[in-house]
């Protein structure tokens, strides 16, 4: 793939989701009541990755789930007419939780709006907090991340990709 920008590597965003971590442990004074939903696809990959340094920096095991938002998309219709569901893997209750949605991407703030309004059908959150590793503005509606790994500005007319080798066979963010 041609790419217009290389923004980071393997190693740069390794320390982003470290980073991150970190914040998040500060943030809400440890891990108690704590859990991290990530939303399909690559948010999930990012999720698993920053349970694992929450585990790795407290040595507590964090529940992880997954979130597939496809159904509660504004822009469905638009989409195809069979949409890919991937599903949703969420093996605890959210009520009473802090919850840190885990994306690759902000940008209008769409697909945290269908996040959020999707968990809000499973339950009632104590907290919910937005990790995202890249922020590229032009935001649609007013949200904003609490944690965020680079924030880049963009033209709409340019593409971040945050490639996981778990799908893409690399570890980079690049702007095409």
């Amino acid at each position: 793939m041609e790419y217009k920008a290389h923004i980071a590597g393997q190693e740069e965003m390794e320390r982003m989701l470290n980073r991150i971590a970190y914040e998040i442990i500060e943030n809400n004074n440890g891990l108690k009541d704590l859990a991290i939903i990530g939303i399909q696809r690559r948010g999930a990959v990012l999720a698993r990755r920053v349970a694992a340094n929450l585990k790795a920096h407290e040595g507590v095991e964090v529940p992880v789930g997954i979130l597939d938002i496809t159904l509660y998309r504004d822009d469905l219709s638009l989409l195809s007419v069979h949409p890919v569901i991937n599903g949703t893997d969420i093996a605890f209750s959210i009520n009473d939780k802090k919850l840190v949605i885990v994306d690759d991407v902000l940008y209008t703030g769409r697909t945290v709006r269908a996040a959020i309004e999707a968990l809000m059908d499973m339950g009632r959150p104590q907290r919910i907090q937005l990790a995202v590793l890249v922020d590229r503005g032009h935001r649609e509606l007013p949200i904003s991340a609490d944690y965020i790994g680079k924030k880049i500005p963009t033209s709409k007319n340019e593409i971040v990709h945050v490639c996981v080798s778990e799908f893409d066979n690399a570890e980079k963010i690049i702007i095409t």
